[in-house]
């Protein structure tokens, strides 16, 4: 089968690539994947050296079964959206849910990455983290469920409170689903961002205002007049080291900021900011089967819109779409096969 494999930081497109057996793993299903987002994890997987030459990437998936040996209710011919890791619900951190530092989770995956044209997927899988799509959602929609997913956790674990206003640093696709899920669970949000037709875009899908991040102090100034004492819940989905000092600047006392993003080194919090002025500082990386849930009701309800996010590539130019994404030449790449 053909997939894109990774070599030497860029992909190498290969026809012989050997799709996976159903009977090689008994129970589960083999999915032929109609296409897959290229997620920034993906990309830094890459530039860090954490995913091998020979490594088979992609998690965003959208596809058909083809084949099926389950107790589940799927069949064959069903298309599906569906996340890549699974918790095992017994464990001191499913029980204090934190599901992705469940090592089960850790250790569970689709095979191989989405990035080929066939995955198999488990029996555990179909049961906790596979969704029906609809057929009013195109593909490359339905795609977005997992990095929704991801925001939806996030938000959750700030535990907005209401009459209060969150800010989210970085306007990227997902910090465009972040906010979009902010507005889902109906409080108020703000966004800055140093590329001009992001500001624009995060309106566009309803932030109440955004703001150009082209000099720090007179973006502060303004975001002054919306929240004069800072903001009460910051998500930091930029990876970039000046956005922390950014976030403590535009926060207010007793401010939650939630980390949703790695920077390339090991800048951070500093300990007085976060004592003297009673910071909470937390992490939010993956979502849970309820996440999942959560992010396919809102996709369907039309709550979160995510059309016009993703550009579409096929998979022999992926590596077009890895370049014109790290260059922020597009939104989201979704490769498609």
């Amino acid at each position: 089968m053909k997939a894109a494999v990774l070599s030497d930081n860029k992909f190498i497109i290969s026809d012989n690539v050997p799709k996976p057996v159903l009977d090689e793993y008994g129970e589960g299903a083999i999915i032929k994947v109609k296409g897959c987002g290229l997620c920034g994890s993906d990309i830094v997987k890459m530039q860090t050296g954490a995913a091998k030459n020979g490594t088979i990437l992609g998690h965003e998936v959208v596809g058909e079964i083809v084949e099926i040996n389950s107790k589940t209710v799927f069949e064959v011919g069903d298309k599906v959206a569906l996340g890549h890791h699974v918790p095992c619900f017994n464990c001191q951190y499913c029980w204090g849910e934190s599901y992705s530092m469940c090592r089960h989770f850790k250790s569970t995956n689709i095979i191989p990455g989405g990035f080929a044209e066939y995955i198999y997927v488990s029996e555990e899988h179909l049961h906790n983290t596979a969704f029906n799509v609809n057929l009013n959602l195109s593909s490359i929609e339905a795609s977005f469920l997992e990095p929704l997913g991801c925001c939806i956790r996030a938000v959750k674990r700030a535990r907005i409170k209401d009459n209060t206003k969150t800010l989210i640093i970085g306007l990227g696709s997902i910090g465009i689903l972040m906010g979009e899920a902010v507005k889902a669970y109906r409080n108020p949000v703000y966004g800055c961002d140093l590329i001009y037709e992001r500001v624009c875009l995060s309106e566009k899908f309803g932030f109440d205002k955004s703001f150009l991040l082209k000099e720090e102090n007179s973006a502060l100034e303004e975001m002054r007049k919306i929240a004069p004492s800072g903001f009460d819940t910051i998500f930091l989905t930029a990876g970039a080291s000046l956005a922390v000092d950014f976030a403590v600047k535009a926060a207010r006392d007793g401010a939650t900021i939630v980390i949703f993003s790695s920077i390339k080194n090991d800048n951070g919090f500093k300990n007085n900011d976060i004592y003297y002025r009673e910071l909470t500082i937390m992490g939010s990386y993956s979502p849970s089967p309820m996440d999942l849930e959560d992010s396919m009701r809102m996709i369907e309800e039309g709550k979160v819109r995510t059309a016009g996010l993703a550009s579409v590539y096929p998979i022999d130019k992926i590596n077009d779409a890895l370049t014109d994404t790290v260059s922020n030449k597009i939104m989201k790449a979704y490769i498609q096969l």
